[in-house]
């Protein structure tokens, strides 16, 4: 189990990414905490996880909530050694009808949200930490109607490197893992009609090298690999799970 005795944070683990890397955490040997903003989902996500799954609800663009996060993660469990820094969110808009609280929304949780987590969570953690933050594709391929998420998870990209940097010295190390076209409830909060999304997803799937969407476990496996013991020597880098297409 290579996840054993470890203390796990995963933010955005109701569905998706998230869950599938909780579960596969938990099978590991590790103890997990999930944070999600809506309480049905989170109940549900608790109720598949187990009941030693610590269950917390928060708005992670609340700095004082993810503040609460950290506070109830250390009364249950002294420290973390995990932070998959994973909740995001994205809303379609070509660059005409990009609004200022579309900017606000995205950067609010997916940068400044991101940020603050992984702020507050250093504190917990030790010599051997692993921190793995979620970017995507999009920090690498122009897609139209995208550009605010696409600016969100570059900046995610270059807080893997920079965060990396600043934390090496206590021995905590970070990275991004990079999901490409994934099977996951995301795509379906993006604002897009159903046709829209069904064309945008066919769009994508012919593009990719492997011919077909990701599952989320499949980046979940990516996610164990950067907080696991086989990537100790690995930091501030980017793992991309996309089946070839920004690499080929």
């Amino acid at each position: 189990m290579k996840l054993y005795g470890k203390i796990a944070l995963v933010t955005g683990g109701t569905s998706g990414i998230g869950l599938a890397a909780a579960k596969l955490f938990l099978d590991e040997g590790a103890k997990v905490a999930i944070v999600g903003s809506d309480r049905g989902r989170l109940d549900e996500a608790a109720t598949t996880l187990g009941a030693d799954v610590l269950a917390l609800q928060a708005d992670l663009r609340r700095p004082a909530e993810i503040e609460a996060v950290i506070e109830a993660v250390r009364k249950r469990h002294g420290r973390i050694d995990i932070l998959f820094a994973n909740a995001g969110k994205g809303l379609a808009a070509p660059l005409d009808a990009v609004t200022e609280a579309q900017i606000d929304e995205q950067f609010g949780l997916n940068f400044k949200g991101l940020f603050f987590t992984v702020q507050k969570a250093a504190r917990l953690m030790e010599k051997g930490g692993s921190i793995v933050l979620t970017t995507s594709f999009l920090n690498a391929v122009g897609a139209p109607g995208l550009s605010i998420l696409s600016a969100t998870k570059a900046a995610v990209r270059s807080l893997a490197r920079t965060l990396g940097a600043e934390l090496a010295p206590r021995g905590i190390r970070v990275n991004a893992v990079s999901p490409g076209a994934i099977s996951t409830p995301f795509h379906g909060k993006m604002g897009l009609s159903p046709d829209e999304l069904k064309a945008a997803a066919e769009g994508i799937e012919a593009q990719v090298p492997l011919q077909r969407f990701g599952e989320a476990e499949e980046v979940a496996r990516a996610a164990l690999f950067l907080a696991g013991p086989d990537s100790t020597y690995v930091t501030g880098t980017e793992l991309v799970v996309d089946g070839g297409l920004t690499q080929v």
